[in-house]
């Protein structure tokens, strides 16, 4: 009789902290989700600004400058890893995908081309002691200015004297433009 409730305790221990588990994992999901937002809610009204304000030429500047400070801002709040990362790179020092997340970007392109709608565009899990998100960015009009295939002769020169590695244009409207990425180590979990 002992002997056959061992296993069942095993089973029910395993069962409650897979349950455990899951949930920590759907939490860090809910707050990866969040701040990826808010680092969009932050830069897209700027870039917008800067648009309307001092022309895509000013607006490239102000990319160059502020998205970085959005991303280490909310890094340094919430002890996440906030990056921007995508296939082709404007600043390659800073967006470069790390294999993990060259194989989420391929994955975005072919969930889109499948249909899949844009909102669907994630994917959050654990990977080597950390838990990785990531949410697609896809282009829309504005991104065309600067990411578009009809780029002027001011934004080629902006993009040469800030970014003369630049290898993000050509875009279509609608097409994974790249990703917000966010990394936690699991050890800082409480």
């Amino acid at each position: 009789m002992h002997a056959t409730r061992i296993p069942g305790i095993l089973i029910a221990t395993l069962a409650a902290c897979t349950a455990f588990a899951a949930g920590k994992n759907e939490g860090l999901e809910g707050e990866a989700h969040r701040l990826a937002a808010e680092f969009v809610a932050t830069l897209k009204p700027q870039l917008k600004g800067a648009l309307q304000s001092v022309g895509p030429e000013g607006a490239i500047a102000v990319c160059a400058d502020i998205a970085p400070q959005i991303a280490d801002s909310l890094s340094a709040s919430s002890g996440w890893l906030v990056k921007r990362v995508s296939l082709r790179t404007r600043n390659a020092s800073r967006a470069s995908p790390d294999p993990w997340e060259r194989e989420v970007l391929e994955t975005f392109e072919s969930r889109l081309a499948s249909g899949e709608p844009a909102e669907a565009l994630y994917v959050g899990e654990q990977v080597g002691g950390h838990y990785r998100y990531m949410r697609a960015q896809l282009v829309e009009p504005v991104c065309l200015v600067c990411h578009g295939t009809q780029l002027s002769a001011g934004v080629h020169q902006a993009l040469e004297e800030y970014y003369p590695d630049d290898t993000a244009t050509g875009y279509s409207l609608g097409q994974v433009r790249g990703a917000i990425s966010l990394s936690l180590p699991m050890d800082s979990l409480p």
